[in-house]
């Protein structure tokens, strides 16, 4: 998709936007997030007179970086709760938030930049919109938080046979009163349209931002005064080459040390051409016999060629640039291993990976507050308060022994250092409502007395399951 539509239009507008500067930035990303940099993996190569241009194999581990990211920060097992707001679980639902905003989180780290945006559809229900980094244009910023912002998707504008591509682009600006939401449409050739039937142009004022921008938690090394974020392999693009350079050798030592046989032409069954040379007789598509000029002294004897193969040496150092990749990148050493085989215990997991729990700790905090503002802005759309308390569990059950997690909580409330109630928050990941719950439930039972069946009491929307979302 092409942004210098929407860039152009903003200018147009009077808005100055960094978004222009730093394309160059997220272009090179987007091309190592794909796995294909022409710069980097198309090479040439002089075959006796000829030249020939070839593509070097690639491992793709950009794209797996960030899965990666995305499948640890942000999987089924978070919960969001929301004091007093019951629609969000359906509204999270209808949106498909776990599956789109899981991608997102990818996009973000692929890109260093994304957004979630909130606004009423046509039927004025709560809608969330997922923006990745290049449709994504601040308009006025103070650090590296962005005030205002443009947002721009890929829409099919019209119905029918006249329906035609264009763009969607939401202008969030602040005034005295609070957000506005400016609704345009455009065309491939840039000019405006008129908004869809049911469609405000503007918005009725918001008193909190209806968006959030999602970002690494990482210093913008490429362009430090940017607002726009820094892809998590942007200091690791060296490392990316390194790896894709040990793979296509690793490729091609199986690709060069094929078996053959090298046959004199002497034994070649020959043909008379039509200028009066004589050609050598084998089946084009037979990799395993060559053709040599024997000397005049040499005997007529085949000669087989079966190489050896590096393939140790190539795993051992295919080995060593993953450990580099997975360090620069934040996912600590020891990430990717082919010993895949080999069993560890929790306890290792742990020591290898802490390098990894760091990393994941210190994205969970920006991300919290991103959906912790979403939550404040849907409940906001539905006519509830513009602010409602708000948490998020995240699951740290990958990278985090669950078991001794469990035995240390026990430990401090047997020690009288931790409330039952505050234990049961942490490990069943649920509010401080619902572990009230539960702990009047265990107090019940243990006193023989059978548990409250007040609908409150009783409800079955509790968090403390298995549930991703209170309301599911």
């Amino acid at each position: 998709m092409d942004n210098g539509i929407i860039l152009r239009y903003l200018e147009r507008m009077g808005y100055q936007t960094p978004a222009a500067s730093y394309t160059a930035h997220i272009r090179e990303y987007l091309a190592w997030y794909r796995g294909y940099v022409s710069d980097f993996h198309d090479y040439a190569v002089r075959v006796g007179t000829s030249r020939r241009t070839l593509t070097r194999y690639h491992l793709g581990m950009a794209k797996t970086v960030c899965e990666d990211f995305a499948t640890l920060l942000l999987n089924e097992k978070v919960q969001i709760h929301a004091d007093g707001f019951p629609e969000l679980g359906d509204i999270l639902t209808r949106n498909a938030f776990m599956e789109r905003a899981n991608r997102l989180v990818e996009w973000t780290m692929a890109l260093g930049t994304g957004a979630l945006v909130e606004f009423p559809d046509a039927q004025g229900l709560p809608t969330i919109d997922y923006i990745r980094g290049d449709l994504i244009f601040p308009l006025s910023w103070e650090g590296d938080h962005i005030t205002e912002c443009a947002f721009g998707s890929r829409r099919v504008l019209g119905m029918g046979k006249g329906a035609a591509e264009g763009y969607y682009v939401q202008i969030h600006a602040r005034d005295v009163q609070g957000y506005v939401i400016r609704n345009v449409w455009l065309n491939d050739e840039g000019t405006e349209l008129p908004p869809p039937e049911g469609v405000l142009p503007v918005t009725q004022p918001s008193p909190v931002p209806l968006f959030q921008i999602l970002r690494p938690n990482m210093v913008n090394a490429v362009e430090p005064d940017s607002p726009m974020g820094m892809s998590v392999f942007g200091m690791a693009i060296d490392q990316l080459k390194a790896a894709d350079l040990v793979f296509d050798s690793y490729v091609n030592e199986f690709v060069l040390g094929k078996k053959r046989v090298m046959v004199p032409q002497s034994l070649a069954s020959i043909e008379m051409q039509k200028d009066g040379a004589i050609q050598p007789i084998f089946d084009p598509s037979d990799v395993l016999i060559y053709v040599y000029q024997q000397s005049q002294d040499g005997a007529d004897e085949l000669k087989p060629l079966d190489m050896s193969l590096r393939a140790a040496e190539h795993e051992t150092g295919l080995q060593r640039m993953m450990d580099l990749l997975s360090k620069k990148c934040g996912l600590g050493t020891g990430r990717y291993r082919f010993d895949g085989a080999v069993a560890r215990t929790a306890t290792e997991v742990i020591s290898e990976q802490s390098d990894l729990f760091q990393s994941l700790k210190r994205n969970e905090k920006p991300l919290e507050r991103a959906l912790c503002g979403m939550v404040n802005a849907l409940s906001w759309l539905t006519g509830g308060p513009a602010e409602v308390k708000a948490t998020v569990s995240f699951d740290d059950s990958v990278i985090e022994d669950v078991n001794a997690a469990a035995d240390r909580a026990l430990r401090l409330v047997a020690g009288g250092l931790k409330s039952k109630k505050r234990a049961i928050m942490e490990l069943a990941r649920c509010s401080e409502a619902d572990a009230q719950k539960q702990l009047m439930e265990i107090e019940a039972e243990s006193q023989g007395a059978p548990y409250p069946t007040e609908p409150e009491a009783a409800s079955a929307e509790s968090p403390c399951t298995d549930a991703s979302f209170l309301g599911d």
